[in-house]
C-alpha cells in the first residue's frame, strides 16, 4: 500500500499530504525521489513538520494561512485528493479552474468533540485553484 493510499485510509494521522498539479511544478525530477505521480500531477505524503515546510517551499504558501484563508468558502475536494471543484467555476466559466494545489491532514476519532470527529477520522483538505480562489472540504475517512 502507498503512502498516498495509507493517508485516505486515515492510517497517516500524523502526516500531511499534498498535491501539487504538474502545471504548478517547475522541476518534477526534484521531488522524484518523495513523490508519486498522478495524472496531472505530483503526490507527496510527509511527516507534519516536514510536509508543511516541503508544501511552502515548493509553492510559495504557508499551509496554515492557506487553512485560515480557505475555511471560509466551502467547496468540494475529490476524496483522493489530487483534484477538486472550485466553488466559483459555475459563475466564472471563462476562467481557468483547474486545481494546482491541495493540502490536507487527517484528525484522529475524538467522540469528545462530537459531530463529524465522533463519526471516525477525518480528513481535513483545502484547495487553491488557477483562478486564485482557496476553499475547503472535509469528510469521515471511509472505514
Amino acid at each position: 500500500m502507498s503512502n498516498h493510499s495509507e493517508f485516505l485510509a486515515g492510517e497517516r494521522p500524523d502526516d500531511v499530504l499534498f498535491f501539487l498539479h504538474e502545471d504548478a511544478v517547475s522541476n518534477p525530477g526534484a521531488l522524484a525521489e518523495y513523490a508519486e505521480s498522478v495524472d496531472d500531477g505530483l503526490v507527496l505524503v510527509l511527516s507534519g513538520d516536514d510536509g508543511r515546510s516541503a508544501f511552502q517551499s515548493a509553492t510559495g504558501i504557508d499551509p496554515m494561512r492557506l487553512a485560515q484563508e480557505a475555511m471560509g468558502t466551502d467547496g468540494v475536494v475529490h476524496d483522493d485528493l489530487t483534484d477538486a471543484n472550485c466553488p466559483v467555476a459555475e459563475e466564472e466559466p471563462d476562467e481557468d479552474h483547474t486545481t494546482r494545489f491541495v493540502f490536507a491532514f487527517a484528525e484522529e476519532q475524538n467522540e469528545e468533540v462530537g459531530g463529524l470527529y465522533a463519526e471516525g477520522d477525518v480528513i481535513h483538505a483545502y484547495a487553491v485553484c488557477a483562478c486564485g480562489e482557496r476553499y475547503s472540504d472535509k469528510w469521515v475517512v471511509d472505514a
